[in-house]
């Protein structure tokens, strides 16, 4: 079962969803609840990157509905970044006040090691030994997935040396594995108004719904197309159908319920993805890149407004070269061995756009 609403009352919004879904077969008051949003960076969610904590506040209502009174909130920002300075900005400590609810950094977490198969992977205690954990991502674009909803925001309940190590492994794989590991209780997907061109946002696109369901390959192959992808343009969902996490979405398949709600509200046209990052792949060579680095190479990209004269090179496959005196272009610490490189890890957009430009 999927459930949508378009009520432009967020909080309430995310109530009637909870209510209507089939989220309650399965909460007990006895359970202790772990809410996880996507707090990538500290930006406010109306920049199309992060939850809207209107959104957690109907979770937590509509859970102390049902007597459940441990509740928390665990995040993990991407590298680079602070999850206590997200917390603040994006609105959540005031959240934690008004409803006693405690909010945990999951940077700060201890750590399980787990194996499926051939890969293993370290996973926070934190999110791995709760009983139910509700999965709140922003439904957004994302520059090297194409899609991030809730498989890839599972990535936020690993700690940041693995955050790196997914991106040597080439993300989809690993994505989909940490999935395996880590059962999700149910998902609340924020599509108000998620950027469409990057993870980071800054591009958000109105969309004004709530989607809910409980199984997340189900739930992101469904959002996929909701942006104009099909799920099997999206590689780990893809790995997720064959690990058996689920199937994806279809219109015909009669066991797969599709509940919309106020639809007097529902925007009149049709929300697709941009092609912005794809217009820039043919000038860049990418090797192991964080999410972090080469959102804001695309971003730097789409605002220089000319094409740049020369290769230009990102990733952490670019760390054993030295003194390169190419024409080529290091972006970030990973290429500091360039003649030509700009430093950081990652380096803010603005920093690569004046680089690019001089």
């Amino acid at each position: 079962m999927i459930t949508i609403n378009y009520n432009p009352n967020i909080t309430q919004s995310t109530i009637e969803t909870l209510r209507t879904s089939d989220i309650s077969h399965t909460l007990k008051p006895f359970m202790k609840v772990a809410i996880k949003p996507n707090l990538v960076l500290a930006s406010p969610a109306d920049n199309g990157a992060t939850t809207h904590p209107e959104v957690v506040e109907g979770i937590i209502i509509f859970l102390r509905e049902y007597g459940i009174k441990h509740i928390e909130i665990i995040e993990s920002s991407w590298v680079g970044d602070s999850t206590k300075r997200a917390y603040k900005v994006c609105g959540y400590e005031e959240l934690s006040k008004k409803y006693d609810v405690l909010l945990f950094d999951l940077k700060d977490d201890s750590c399980t090691t787990l194996t499926h198969n051939d890969l293993s992977m370290s996973l926070c205690n934190r999110a791995l030994n709760t009983d139910f954990l509700i999965n709140v991502p922003v439904l957004k674009a994302h520059c090297q997935t194409r899609l991030t909803c809730n498989m890839k925001n599972l990535k936020g309940c690993i700690p940041d040396r693995e955050k790196r190590r997914f991106h040597t492994l080439g993300l989809h794989k690993p994505i989909a594995v940490l999935n395996k590991l880590m059962p999700t209780g149910y998902c609340v997907v924020d599509g108000i108004c998620g950027d469409l061109t990057f993870e980071e946002g800054g591009n958000p696109v109105h969309s004004n719904r709530i989607i809910a369901g409980r199984n997340p390959l189900l739930v992101d192959s469904f959002c996929a197309e909701l942006i104009g992808y099909r799920p099997d343009e999206i590689e780990y969902l893809t790995y997720g159908l064959e690990l058996g996490l689920g199937e994806f979405y279809s219109s015909t398949t009669p066991t797969i319920k599709v509940v919309e709600l106020n639809l007097d509200c529902k925007p009149a046209h049709s929300i697709t993805h941009s092609s912005i990052a794809n217009r820039y792949r043919n000038y860049i060579n990418e090797d192991s890149a964080c999410s972090a680095c080469y959102s804001a190479l695309i971003y730097a990209l789409h605002r220089l407004k000319e094409k740049p004269h020369s290769k230009i090179c990102i990733g952490q496959g670019f760390k054993k070269i030295k003194d390169n005196n190419s024409d080529e272009i290091g972006i970030g610490n990973c290429c500091c061995g360039f003649l030509r490189n700009i430093h950081g890890c990652p380096p803010k957009a603005v920093d690569i756009l004046e680089f690019l430009r001089n």
